[in-house]
């Protein structure tokens, strides 16, 4: 059974910075692609951004250049590091892993989720 623990989320104003962290256990954590998705008020869940096995990155449109994912195989954890910090980055923010090594954008190739952290812009 795997398990991702998210934490890090919290209340900041408009131009803060946080950083989430997600711990995996029950797996072989380096051999598969670890990505961050959300869910804003009331909207579909998006993806953010992916990080391969390998260490290559995608980034959703919206939060490009201002988040960076990053991962700790020996501490079976991943980050997303968000700068400049806007009300819209508002949501759920969701810890996911996929099986396959590859980054992917697509929620059905992640096997396991987290429960998930709120963050919270104010303007």
């Amino acid at each position: 059974q795997v398990q991702l623990v998210e934490s890090g989320g919290g209340l900041v104003p408009a131009g803060g910075s946080l950083r989430l962290s997600c711990v995996a256990s029950g797996r072989t954590f380096t051999n598969g692609a670890m990505s961050w998705f959300r869910q804003p008020p009331g909207k579909e869940r998006e993806f953010v951004a992916a990080i391969s096995r390998s260490g290559g990155t995608d980034y959703g449109d919206s939060v490009k250049g201002r988040f960076t994912i990053s991962r700790d195989n020996a501490k079976n954890t991943v980050y997303l590091q968000m700068n400049s910090l806007e009300p819209h980055d508002t949501a759920v923010y969701y810890c996911a892993a996929a099986s396959a090594g590859w980054v992917t954008r697509v929620e059905r190739y992640y096997n396991y989720w987290g429960q998930g952290t709120q963050v919270t812009i104010s303007s």
